[in-house]
């Protein structure tokens, strides 16, 4: 954890003050950011660093935009890329830096983007719009992709899509999506969110209606790669559904052994311990946040310290950890930023 961290916090800037991407100075041994500057940008509603940390990317209204991380912090646009296709909501990007891989949550379509030697935005590879119907409610009516990542393999692109209850699992090739399997999830439970273990042999789904996360194992298949859940946990209070309650983000501690969900509705934050060898997740606290709508969730490079995006009341909230006690801790008073979204913690030195 030596080092000096940037964060960089995305926010809607059609209301409110907010310019787009607020950028703090983190202080991680007292779990606390420090404001620096803001960077405008329309609507910055999700952000991605690069693997190695030296470009920062954005959906904007205009597609997606890339920003060099200078080593002093700042950043500088770089290019703005069309997506060809109604704004993104979520994005990856693939650990060698030649794909960006962005989900359109409007119009259903998964993109995926070349990326160029310098780290700016190139031209779009491919995409899909996917098709179909879910139930009678509005949000899980129609396609609307949530999250799209490459495979830890890397032969596969796993799709989520909260409005028909899928996550799609196409094959990559270079310059193509070829579908091979589907995951289909319950009626109305909307997968929003999964990741990877780093190991490659688990998957973390988390669904935004049924207010739960699936566990899957991982592994690599000739024609298409073989998906076995093996657990099924509440995200809130315990319960594995809560009326008004809506499952917003998950993210890994970094070394893995924790992972932390959070809630809106509910406004609260849920960390489980996670057993690395059988991947499997056990609930040590679900406690407030002290604000409306947790949209996102920022882990410290120590593992000791949180940060919690309240897109409603919008302000950032810190806690402190104790992961012995099963407790979160306030430290610090609120700092506020109108409707945050998304944050990236990044190593800039």
């Amino acid at each position: 954890m030596k080092g000096v961290y940037m964060a960089y916090v995305g926010s809607y800037s059609y209301t409110g003050n907010a310019k787009g991407i607020a950028v703090y100075d983190v202080d991680v041994e007292n779990g606390r950011f420090k404001e620096r500057c803001e960077v405008e940008i329309d609507n910055a509603s999700y952000l991605v660093p690069s693997a190695d940390n030296k470009t920062l990317y954005s959906i904007s209204d205009e597609g997606v935009v890339s920003f060099r991380i200078h080593e002093n912090g700042s950043i500088t646009k770089m290019n703005t890329a069309n997506i060809r296709g109604m704004r993104g909501c979520q994005l990856s990007v693939e650990p060698e830096g030649k794909y960006l891989f962005v989900s359109g949550y409007h119009d259903g379509k998964s993109t995926i983007m070349n990326l160029n030697p310098d780290g700016s935005i190139g031209n779009i590879v491919t995409g899909v719009y996917h098709k179909g119907l879910g139930s009678v409610a509005e949000r899980t009516f129609r396609p609307h992709v949530s999250c799209t990542r490459l495979t830890p393999d890397r032969k596969f692109i796993m799709v989520a899509d909260l409005g028909v209850d899928q996550v799609k699992i196409y094959k990559f090739t270079a310059d193509q999506m070829v579908l091979v399997d589907t995951i289909p999830c319950d009626l109305e439970s909307a997968p929003r969110h999964f990741i990877f273990s780093g190991d490659g042999k688990f998957i973390y789904l988390m669904y935004e209606v049924k207010n739960v996360i699936d566990v899957y194992t991982y592994e690599t298949g000739k024609r298409a790669p073989k998906i076995e859940k093996i657990q099924t946990i509440p995200t809130a209070a315990g319960k594995t559904a809560v009326q008004l309650t809506a499952a917003c983000a998950i993210r890994f501690s970094s070394d893995e052994k924790y992972l932390f969900c959070s809630n809106a509705g509910e406004n609260t934050i849920n960390v489980f311990r996670r057993d690395p060898e059988t991947g499997l997740l056990e609930s040590l606290c679900c406690l407030p946040i002290s604000g409306d709508y947790p949209k996102d969730i920022a882990v410290f490079p120590d593992d000791r310290h949180i940060a919690s995006f309240n897109h409603e009341s919008g302000t950032i909230t810190f806690f402190n950890v104790n992961y012995e006690k099963g407790l979160l801790v306030m430290c610090g008073r609120p700092m506020k930023l109108d409707e945050p979204n998304c944050c990236a913690i990044v190593k800039v030195r």
